[in-house]
Parts: C-alpha cells; structure tokens; sequence
C-alpha cells in the first residue's frame, strides 16, 4: 500500500501536471471504485483543478466550487499519467480523469478491487475522510509520546493505526522499528524516555530519507515503480537476507495477507519472535532464537518435523 513517501511523490507529481488544468472528462470502469452518489461524478467536469492534499494514506485532488476527489489506493491500486492523447490501455483500469493536457488513469491488479473514490463538497466532508492520525513530520516529541501511548497495543500495530499516526503502513513500519533498533512486539506503555525519542527520530528520518529517495528515483517521471518492496530497504520483504547492520538472518512474523520483517540481533535481543501458522504448528518445539530455527528448517531435518 502506497504511503507517506509514495503519497507525497506521488501528489509532488500530479501538482506539476495538472494543477490549474481543467478536469474535461471522467469516465469510471470499475463497478466498486466509486464510494459516493452525490454530488454526481458529473459535476467536477469542466472544473479547474485548484490545490492537492494528503490524508493519510488519500490523496485528494480539489477543484473549483470547493469540490474533492479523494483517491485511496490501498494495496494494489496505482496512478498513470498518460501525455496528451496518449491511449490509456484498459487492463485493470478502474478509471481515468481527462485533462487538457493528458489523462491520468487508476488501474487495480488482482481480483479483489479494494481502491476507492469518493466526491465530496466543502471542507467538513472532505474532514470526515480523514483517519485523524497525527502528522508525524511535524509533530512534537510529547504529542508522538501521547498518540503513541494513547492504548498499550504493540509497536507495528500502534505505528501503522491511522487513528493514532498519518500514511504509515506496513512497509516503512519496518524500516522504523529496525532503526531505532525496537521489537516489533514491544509494548508501548513499557517504552522508556529513551526508547520513545529513538523511534521518534527514527520515524521522522525514515519519512524524510525515503521521500527523498523516492523523489530523486522519479525525477521529472510520473512515478511508476510505486511497491512496498524496495532493494535498499533494510528489512522490509527481506526474509532471510543477510541484515545491513549485523549480518544475521532477517526473520518475520506473518499474518493474513501481511507479514512483519525485523532482525533478531538488532531488535529483540536475539529472541525468535513466534510466525503464527508456523509457531501453532511446532506448539512447545517452537524455536526460541533464530539459530535453532536455521536448525529446524536445515533441508536434512525438514523431514522429521
């Protein structure tokens, strides 16, 4: 799922091109995009785009009589920029919104279409889309500490809440809690002062690095290669590659559809955190570091298990 740094290149992007343009046609492909009835999808043709916005992990797009298209593109959806008249290919395209000056079209991969557009008028409409996360590049120590703390939940689920914190996700989660060196799994009402400004200032600087990464990949390019998977990252979709830091093994705690990456040397004192599917199976054989799960899973014993 694109988030903060995404978002923001990705908004960084359309404001070159189609700020000030004039929104002449929207056409809607797939059946479960649009969210919302009234006003009609009709009324923002003709209209100048005006500003843009991130919320969360939303881009919104405002046109003139105070009109906002807010996108959500959750897991699979991604944004095209198509020059002028360029065709726009109808694979997995949800929909496309012609400009004066190109089309920018929103595709979908896989079976399940999760992405969303609503149209709302006026500020208090376009608030209530808003999760209330708090804003973390311009947020205080004390105000992190307050939302972070707000509820004794784990570190990953605290962090990638968009009640308690603004366009983090599963991704760069990762990337935070291995630089400021926390588990996963932590508590956050058991965090020291110190704990709690390390991964303050690790959540700043990843937001800002990565941006700034991102930025500097799409040049003056439409961003194309947006993915939650990344070669430089450190231990995000890393699993059993060699930790930047360390050199051991990086490991991971799966669940549905998302799995969690962290290094055991580096974040949990060398404890083995429990994989749930995994874990359920081996019950007390579980492995307690991640040198006798290397054991366990060696191909001349996988057998015997």
């Amino acid at each position: 799922m694109p988030e903060l740094p995404d978002i923001t290149v990705y908004i960084e992007a359309l404001e070159k091109r189609i700020l000030g343009q004039t929104l002449e046609r929207v056409q809607i492909t797939g059946l479960s995009l649009l969210r919302t009835a009234r006003p009609p999808i009709s009324s923002v043709e003709g209209k100048k785009v005006l500003q843009l916005r991130r919320i969360g992990k939303r881009i919104a797009i405002g046109l003139e009589d105070n009109l906002w298209l807010v996108l959500h593109l959750m897991i699979a959806g991604r944004l095209h920029w198509h020059e002028g008249a360029a065709k726009v290919p109808k694979s997995r395209t949800l929909a496309t919104l012609v400009f004066s000056n190109g089309t920018l079209s929103l595709t979908e991969a896989g079976s399940r279409k999760r992405a969303s557009l609503y149209l709302v008028q006026g500020e208090d409409a376009l608030r209530a889309l808003n999760p209330g996360g708090l804003e973390v590049l311009t947020a205080s120590l004390e105000s992190f500490a307050a939302a972070l703390q707000s509820e004794n939940h784990t570190l990953k689920r605290a962090l990638t809440d968009p009640q308690l914190f603004s366009g983090i996700g599963n991704a760069y989660s990762d990337e935070i809690l291995f630089a400021a060196q926390l588990s996963p799994t932590a508590l956050t009402k058991k965090l020291t002062a110190g704990e709690m400004e390390r991964l303050f200032n690790a959540v700043r600087d990843q937001m800002v690095q990565w941006t700034e990464r991102l930025r500097v990949g799409a040049g003056d390019k439409f961003p194309e290669k947006v993915t939650a998977f990344r070669p430089q990252m450190a231990v995000h979709g890393r699993y059993k590659q060699p930790c930047p830091r360390c050199g051991g093994k990086i490991q991971r705690i799966r669940y549905a559809a998302n799995e969690t990456n962290y290094c055991p040397n580096c974040q949990t004192g060398g404890k083995l955190l429990a994989d749930r599917s995994l874990s359920r199976l081996l019950r007390q054989d579980w492995p307690k570091n991640a040198e006798d799960l290397e054991d366990l899973t060696a191909p001349h014993l996988r057998k015997s298990v």
